[in-house]
């Protein structure tokens, strides 16, 4: 089995920026299980499918078109053929993805999907259960958060970056609903694994997260040599 390293937590707390960076540096294969259920939001959006529609949910996961490529640096997402990368982060697919992932036919068949990666090699993957569900005999598990205030400062200024301005009262709001949501959910529930290593992003920089997640990783009498993995920090799917 490949040396795994999960990032869960709640949405802004560095999750994807410190998962990204790490994979840059240590020549491991990069996973953003929210870009799958982002895409899969998307085509079921633009399918019509009802969100309590189970059965048509199943039909949709087992015809999910989707590539995952590019580098840890710039990933970018495939659906159907078309690059969605951009799509997919608008803050309407970002919440029924959140709703979507509520439902256990969704998240069995993207659990399927997450799980088959790690036969392409050692990988850092982030998410919201990957330590707890997905992969939870990985090696090293690591839980992101912030206080409520810095996550949506970083998630404001994320949607600014790519043109999308809302206000940050309505950013925060969105923010705090898809906590409860993804807390209280039956299946798959946010929540730190009980053997992950907690940290706290409130008031840290990039490159403070960034090295502090590159200790623990390292420190971990399993983790393998890179040499020769250079520039694998991408992957097709």
């Amino acid at each position: 089995m490949s040396f795994v390293v999960t990032i869960d937590g709640p949405a802004g707390a560095g999750k994807s920026t410190t998962a990204r960076a790490v994979a840059a540096r240590l020549g491991l294969l990069y996973v953003d299980t929210g870009a799958l259920y982002r895409a899969f939001a998307l085509k079921a959006r633009h399918a019509g499918i009802p969100i309590d529609d189970d059965a048509a949910l199943e039909r949709c996961g087992r015809a999910l078109d989707l590539v995952l490529s590019g580098s840890a640096e710039a990933p970018r997402v495939w659906l159907e053929g078309v690059d969605v990368s951009e799509e997919i982060r608008t803050p309407a697919v970002s919440e029924l993805s959140s709703r979507l992932a509520a439902r256990p036919v969704v998240r069995r068949r993207l659990v399927e999907i997450q799980r088959a990666l790690r036969a392409r090699g050692p990988l850092i993957a982030e998410g919201r259960d990957l330590g707890t569900v997905v992969f939870p005999d990985a090696e090293v598990k690591i839980y992101l958060d912030a206080d409520l205030a810095t996550r949506a400062l970083r998630r404001h200024r994320e949607l600014a970056r790519r043109g999308m301005i809302v206000p940050l009262d309505e950013v925060r709001g969105e923010i705090a609903s898809r906590d409860e949501r993804d807390r209280s959910r039956v299946d798959s529930p946010l929540a730190a694994a009980q053997d992950a290593v907690r940290l706290d992003t409130s008031g840290k920089t990039v490159d403070e997260q960034v090295a502090a997640v590159l200790e623990i990783v390292r420190a971990h009498p399993a983790f393998p040599d890179p040499a020769g993995r250079a520039g694998r920090d991408g992957l097709d799917d």
